[in-house]
């Protein structure tokens, strides 16, 4: 069986790259010619755990290769996997097509004997539907058939997603089709992996609804979060509680600054798009929609309040520009709001992030970056927490505080558990907890939040 990847991106590169590593020949293809080059290099353009390990295994076995050559590469293909961009479209919740069907159209005109083609993008339902269309249309004599298989990947651990899935979606509308998705995916069912054949509209339906309920979780939590501060208690204790319940678990119940990254945003709001077009609008998707840019909004007038009221002339350290740990990627991160609202009221920044330096230096003026996250501490009057990095777990909070010029911390993903904080000398404000205001640094102008100190 040999495979074809359209797209060498985050989704698409990790599937090659996989699938590779299956036993299968595959090639992946992209325009850009800067990018086919540095992977046949043996390098990646993201950062994503153990994927650079299993890409140069598999390519030095000759299992795995890299192309700007569409036409050969689908030409050779038993499958050709559509792994392009699938963005909000401009100034509209819907997602943009366009690269889909593009990918369609030179498909058509290049595949030879029979072809299943097979959306790995996410994209609302009638999507395989329309693609169908537009591959007969171009290409009348054409054999083949387009199913869709909807990735699980998490940012981070993607590998071990694809290699360890919780399951395998396959929306097929033909017997061919699903003997050939099978195959691809044996030495996965060999493992027990549950295979969920369905038609192609279910299993696009699948993908938005699985990240929707995942973002609907945390927009609970945080909102859950501020009425735990307002009245005392603990959102640890709080969620601990509800999760230890089988029917509700703790996965996605941590509360912070809201979610990001390249699903979670751009699939709640072309969920929410989809059913307003078929008049079924799920309400619940839109108030999760404007809860979640409530909460990046909010963050700085945390900052605010914490640094006693004003942030013009003050300095603040930022821990973590990335959406989430793990990765480099700082797509829709609450950095790329809260950064520009900060230098708006007169702050001054610095920041680290492990891996995400690069991607900020391109999205970010006027940023001081620091080598680690005592250096951007250095006379600043807040260190925040945005990202939950484990380097930043182990900080030497006394260090920290030493070198600022208020010891002041908002900790946007609650890394901290009271007992490392107390005794450190900083103030320390948190998600969804009391906060922490040493003895001897009470002051007027730095105050805690409404939930009160301990």
């Amino acid at each position: 069986m040999k495979i074809t990847v359209i797209g060498a991106g985050y989704v698409g590169l990790v599937s090659a790259a996989c699938f590779s590593d299956f036993g299968y020949e595959v090639t992946c293809v992209d325009r850009d010619a800067r990018r086919v080059a540095m992977l046949e290099n043996g390098k990646t353009p993201i950062y994503e755990q153990g994927l650079e390990p299993i890409l140069n295994s598999n390519r030095q076995a000759g299992r795995l290769s890299f192309t700007e050559d569409l036409k050969s590469a689908v030409a050779a293909a038993d499958i050709v996997l559509i792994a392009v961009g699938t963005p909000t479209r401009e100034g509209e919740d819907a997602a943009d097509l366009s690269y889909v069907f593009a990918a369609g159209e030179e498909i058509a005109r290049a595949m030879q004997g029979f072809t299943v083609i097979v959306t790995k993008s996410t994209v609302p339902v009638g999507t395989a539907a329309r693609l169908r269309e537009i591959i007969s249309k171009a290409r009348p004599d054409g054999d083949f058939e387009v199913a869709s298989n909807p990735e699980f990947m998490r940012e981070g651990s993607a590998v071990e997603d694809f290699l360890r899935p919780d399951r395998v979606v396959i929306g097929v509308g033909s017997e061919r089709a699903e003997a050939a998705l099978r195959q691809l995916y044996r030495p996965l069912a060999a493992k027990n992996v549950p295979i969920v054949a369905t038609s192609c509209e279910a299993a696009e339906i699948i993908k938005y609804a699985a990240n929707t309920f995942l973002a609907t979780r945390i927009a609970f939590v945080n909102q859950l979060a501020d009425l735990c501060e307002k009245v005392g208690a603990d959102i640890q204790d709080v969620v601990r509680g509800m999760g230890l319940d089988k029917r509700i678990g703790l996965q996605f119940l941590n509360p912070g600054p809201g979610f990001g990254g390249s699903c979670f945003p751009k699939d709640t709001r072309a969920l929410a798009h989809t059913a307003r077009q078929h008049g079924r609008p799920i309400t619940i998707v839109e108030t999760v929609i404007a809860a979640n840019e409530g909460r990046k909004r909010a963050l700085a007038d945390r900052i605010q309040e914490a640094v006693g009221g004003t942030l013009a002339g003050k300095k603040v350290a930022l821990l973590g520009i990335a959406f989430k740990a793990e990765t480099d990627d700082i797509r829709d991160a609450a950095a790329l709001s809260l950064v520009p609202e900060l230098q708006r009221r007169g702050a001054a920044l610095a920041a680290f992030d492990p891996v995400a330096m690069d991607n900020g230096r391109q999205s970010f003026e006027s940023v001081q970056w620091c080598a680690d996250a005592y250096s951007a501490a250095i006379g600043a009057d807040a260190v925040v927490v945005l990202t939950e990095w484990n380097v930043f777990r182990g900080l030497d909070l006394r260090r920290l505080a030493k070198d600022m010029r208020q010891p002041v911390m908002v900790d946007f993903r609650n890394l901290f558990a009271f007992a490392d904080v107390q005794g450190s000398g900083i103030t320390y404000h948190s998600i969804g907890r009391a906060s922490i205001v040493p003895p001897d640094t009470r002051r007027a102008d730095i105050l805690p939040f409404k939930s009160g100190a301990v």
